[in-house]
């Protein structure tokens, strides 16, 4: 049986550009979140953690570190905690609550922010137990499943317990690739909507007029536009100077959401039109956008692993974590109310037509553009290494780049075929991230500590989060297929022509 500590081959390398992000800046969204492998050769990482019982993360004063300087602050690790959860999927949440209700949506939105935390608590707990019990400096997420197969009774499973791990980088690598979808679509959605009204475009953003459309390509054929600026831009493979571009492209995006803010608490209308819950047929829409916007679990073992002062970690996380759950709630909420039905998958879309708030759509633009390449990097990383490896040193470069053009382009006719933000969100959302978020951890607790005696009550509860996240998948990923295949027509209509 393979090592569970080594990483799958073609991902050893990520962790040693990853090293020395820009500190203090709010840089890569997901990579280090989503890159298991990064766990296995941090510099930063915990010589032992105790199992820390049923209900924590382990005795701080037992929790012990090499003597490293280089590690993250507590401000460092909360700044790469939210930026690890916090990306495009915000700006689909205003949508989200619409498909939940004013009342529904935001009450769901806050138990969903609980269990991702509790889930997130679930994996570190789970990691500090195995590091204890085998005496390993740290685990990482497929590690710590490959342990928990290996802990219980089944021989069977016990068997092919290195399969745990392969699942992981299967789901990671369709959640990166989907975040690339999606961010096709948004980009040219946002593009062709500001070419379509320039000619309308004023100074005046206190206008409510309504705006004659210029008439302009699908925004299918934006996607194509697009694509060879994008594979030109994951040609770029040094981290270093992918975080200058990940740099940029968070400051765009932090500006974009303040004015973005400042704009919809603005005469906010009577709310009182608006339903406490919508159709259930709707709500598996709103499970999917939701947990795609929290999927962020991740995050927690690099970034405890990085840190000078590891004890400090579950109080970042839980403050952390408050904090994008109140951002999340208040965005979505506020973005419903203010332009109630008329909202569109990203709240980008609905902002006036003047200057300033075309600048907001083309400033989250190009932040969303930059992030593409740091998006794509995981999953290239874990698919291109053992492809090139099989070819002679000669032609490796050249297979490097054509197996990136293909993966790019792969996300590319995959977003034409789904041209629409919304459902993709939800179906990358339903897909992916309910395993990675919801349905793996409280499994892996189950095997981790069941041969050492656990609560009923916690069997129950586990179950009971991993049939939630289960069936948020099904009929998540149902209903968005259904929605694809024969999408509303109000809801098509409502994309392409309401404008402010």
């Amino acid at each position: 049986m393979a090592d569970p500590k080594e990483p799958e081959k073609g991902a050893v390398e990520l962790s040693t550009p990853n090293a020395a992000p820009s500190t203090g800046t709010m840089s890569t969204r997901r990579l280090r979140s989503e890159d298991y492998n990064d766990y296995s050769s941090t510099d930063v990482t915990p010589e032992g953690s105790p199992p820390g019982g049923m209900n924590g993360f382990g005795h701080p004063e037992s929790y012990q570190r090499f003597g490293e300087t280089n590690g993250t602050t507590w401000y460092e690790t909360l700044i790469h905690l939210l930026k690890g959860n916090i990306g495009t999927g915000l700006l689909g949440l205003p949508l989200a609550v619409k498909n939940a209700g004013i009342l529904l949506g935001p009450v769901s939105l806050l138990v969903m922010g609980i269990v991702a935390v509790h889930c997130m608590g679930i994996l570190v707990k789970c990691a500090h137990h195995f590091c204890h019990r085998f005496q390993k400096q740290f685990v990482d997420y497929g590690g710590a499943v490959v342990h928990g197969l290996e802990s219980i009774p089944n021989a069977w499973l016990r068997t092919h317990a290195v399969w745990g791990r392969r699942i992981v980088g299967l789901f990671l690598i369709v959640t990166q690739l989907g975040f690339c979808c999606v961010y096709f679509v948004f980009l040219a959605d946002n593009l062709k909507q500001v070419i379509s009204a320039a000619n309308g475009t004023t100074n005046d953003c206190n206008s409510n007029r309504t705006v004659v459309m210029t008439p302009t390509m699908d925004s299918r054929l934006y996607m194509l536009s697009l694509l060879p600026f994008v594979v030109l831009l994951t040609f770029i493979q040094n981290l270093k100077v992918l975080s200058i571009f990940s740099m940029l492209a968070n400051v765009a995006m932090l500006v974009s959401l303040i004015v973005i803010y400042q704009y919809i608490v603005r005469d906010i209308p009577d709310p009182s039109n608006l339903p406490l819950a919508a159709a259930w047929k709707t709500y598996p829409l709103f499970f999917g956008t939701a947990i795609f916007a929290f999927e962020g679990i991740g995050v927690v073992l690099p970034l405890e692993n990085k840190m000078k002062n590891p004890q400090q970690f579950p109080v970042i996380l839980y403050v952390g974590m408050t904090i994008v759950t109140i951002l999340y709630i208040s965005l979505s909420v506020l973005g419903y109310l203010r332009f109630g039905a008329d909202i569109q998958a990203s709240i980008t879309l609905n902002l006036p037509n003047c200057w300033l708030y075309q600048a907001v759509k083309l400033l989250f633009s190009i932040g969303i553009f930059f992030t593409y390449a740091v998006q794509f990097y995981v999953p290239a990383e874990i698919i291109i290494p053992p492809l090139v490896a099989r070819v002679s040193e000669r032609w490796g470069w050249v297979v490097n780049l054509l197996l990136r053009v293909a993966l790019v382009s792969v996300t590319c006719v995959l977003a034409i075929l789904i041209p629409r933000l919304d459902l993709v969100i939800s179906l990358v959302g339903s897909i992916s991230s309910s395993a990675l978020a919801l349905i793996f951890p409280p499994l892996l607790e189950i095997a981790t500590y069941y041969t050492e005696g656990l609560h009923p009550i916690i069997i129950a509860k586990d179950i009971a989060i991993s049939l939630f996240g289960f069936v948020g998948f099904v009929v998540g990923t149902y209903e968005a297929l259904v929605e694809l295949v024969a999408p509303a027509p109000a809801v098509v209509n409502a994309t392409r022509i309401r404008v402010q």
